[in-house]
């Protein structure tokens, strides 16, 4: 099987799902979800569906579970536009990734304001050192 035939299932996989999510879904705790990416398995039978959702351990718990009861209407949509034997049964995950990046700039953040203030500290120690000995006869 060619390579790139699952990459573009996953495209199209994650387009229809972000889609369908986004504008057809009504269940009220389905929200502040963000659909990052798919992955689909090589017999093309199940794909992951990788979503980021903001809010609380228990917020994104109860969206996680409201997509799970509606991956079999999300299925039905994507059935209608892949047209294949199969329609991928699919799984949605928890993608960390974004937290992840949002906790490391904050610590980067907070490591640079540290180093900052001592730097700043070192310069101007150097320049009252430059200014006394320029003051020297």
């Amino acid at each position: 099987m060619k390579s790139y035939r699952p990459a573009r299932i996953a495209r199209v996989i994650r387009e229809t799902a972000s889609e369908t999510v986004l504008f057809k879904l009504r269940d009220p705790l389905v929200k502040n979800v963000t659909v990052t990416r798919a992955e689909v398995s090589a017999d093309l039978q199940r794909a992951k569906v990788f979503v980021s959702i903001m809010g609380t351990e228990q917020e994104q718990q109860q969206c996680l579970a409201g997509l799970q009861r509606a991956a079999g209407f999300v299925q039905k949509f994507l059935g209608e536009r892949l047209k294949m034997r199969f329609t991928p049964t699919l799984l949605f995950v928890l993608d960390k990734g974004v937290k992840n990046s949002l906790e490391i700039a904050r610590l980067l953040r907070e490591a640079q304001s540290a180093v900052l203030p001592a730097a700043d500290a070192r310069i101007a120690s150097k320049e009252v050192e430059a200014s006394a000995q320029d003051e020297r006869p």
